[in-house]
């Protein structure tokens, strides 16, 4: 066995003492689904709802056994693996200095400082992250704190493998397939070097926010690049660079295994797994599920592994999240109506709806001449095809309209 697959089993038995392996379970109604036997290695289930802890912890314990004297550490994330130094911070009684966009939801940092308690402060510095990234980054310089990098770090990607590690030994075997979420590369990197070193013969397909493109953008470009922009929804992957440390190991990925996942796709499986099994997943966290429905048949049989990555989720998207869920199955559409001004046109509009259509949006916006007026539509439908009568229908009686649904600039303006 290699170096780096001992290095990874240490760490993996020193995080007993800070956590128990977190389950490895069957999912009966994907494996129904999909014709196959898939499980989930459940990280959303960590002490602090991610596997980010991993990391963290394997990070720090080495800074400290190379110094004990390190009392400082210091790390700059919006989300989970700010939670994760909180955490570990507490653990090994360290001070733990959390830099935070000062956009960040409440509920995240809430959460930082309940994991943390006294053992950390949390800084709110920038409106983006890379104000906040340089912030963390002077003040180590000042202090001599310790930087704790959330994936470009090779201890950290060690201590991402033991995802692999567990998850090996609960299953019994190597599976035929596992499906893995990128972002910064560090789960990624540290699971596949770990498989490499044991030979296990298992397919990996890696699977990253179709706004977040950082990986397959490398893989193109053959070296680390910054996406000009980022989409991000899906905050715990949503990257503009992968890491250099990672991509020395990701580099040699067939770029057909990088699958890209649309975001308001990501919201339809987030929504089944909450609704049909009652799993909390980020929409990092639902990633590595959402990428079965682009291998479909191919799973057929197999054994299948995701790792769902994280289930800090923020209830208060709910309401984001079953938008554009319904958008992407087609069965909710914003269309901008040319609306006569006479007596009875809105009634003649309404006359042309289906059985199962209904009105979630109505909003005059301006009279774009004497005798109309726009009006800004929202439908929901029992049906995606539903859509194609209405709009046959509105066609046949001369109502003008501009279907604005995908439509981003307008969307983000307008709805």
């Amino acid at each position: 066995m290699s170096d780096f697959a001992d290095k990874a089993r240490t760490a993996t038995a020193a995080m007993r003492a800070l956590f128990p392996a977190t389950p490895l379970l069957r999912n009966a109604f994907l494996s129904d689904r999909y014709g196959a036997d898939i499980w989930l290695k459940r990280e959303d289930l960590s002490p602090v709802r991610s596997y980010k802890i991993r990391g963290a912890f394997n990070a720090m314990s080495k800074r400290l056994a190379e110094d004990p004297d390190r009392t400082l550490f210091v790390c700059a994330s919006a989300g989970n693996h700010a939670q994760g130094v909180a955490f570990v911070c507490r653990h090994f009684g360290v001070r733990g200095e959390i830099f935070m966009p000062v956009t960040t939801p409440r509920q995240k940092i809430d959460k930082t400082r309940a994991f943390g308690g006294d053992a950390v402060e949390i800084k709110l510095v920038g409106d983006y992250f890379d104000e906040t990234l340089a912030a963390a980054q002077a003040f180590c310089a000042e202090t001599g704190g310790v930087f704790l990098s959330p994936f470009d770090d090779p201890d950290v990607m060690e201590g991402q493998a033991s995802v692999a590690v567990e998850l090996l030994e609960q299953l019994g075997e190597a599976p035929d397939r596992l499906i893995l979420p990128v972002g910064g590369g560090g789960l990624s990197s540290g699971v596949l070097s770990y498989l490499k070193s044991v030979r296990a013969g298992t397919r990996v397909k890696l699977v990253e926010p179709q706004g977040g493109a950082s990986l397959a953008a490398a893989l193109k470009a053959g070296a680390p690049v910054t996406l000009p922009t980022v989409n991000n929804f899906v905050d715990g992957a949503a990257v503009a660079r992968i890491g250099e440390a990672p991509f020395a190991v990701l580099s040699t990925t067939d770029p057909g295994d990088v699958l890209a996942a649309p975001e308001n796709r990501i919201c339809v499986t987030i929504s089944e797994m909450l609704n049909v099994e009652g799993i909390v997943l980020e929409p990092a966290g639902a990633l590595a599920i959402d990428a079965l429905k682009d291998l479909g048949a191919a799973l057929r049989g197999q054994t299948v592994v995701c790792v769902t990555s994280g289930g800090n989720f923020d209830f208060e998207r709910l309401p984001e999240v079953k938008e554009r869920a319904m958008r992407f199955r087609g069965v909710k559409k914003y269309f901008i109506l040319r609306m006569p001004q006479r007596p009875g046109a809105l009634k003649d509009f309404l006359g042309l709806l289906g059985p199962g259509d209904d009105i979630a949006r109505f909003e005059y916006l301006k009279k774009s001449a004497r005798n109309f007026g726009s009006v800004l539509i929202g439908i929901e439908s029992r049906d995606a095809s539903d859509f194609d009568g209405l709009f046959a229908r509105m066609e046949e009686r001369g109502f003008a309209y501009r279907d604005i649904t995908d439509d981003e600039v307008l969307s983000e303006f307008l709805i």
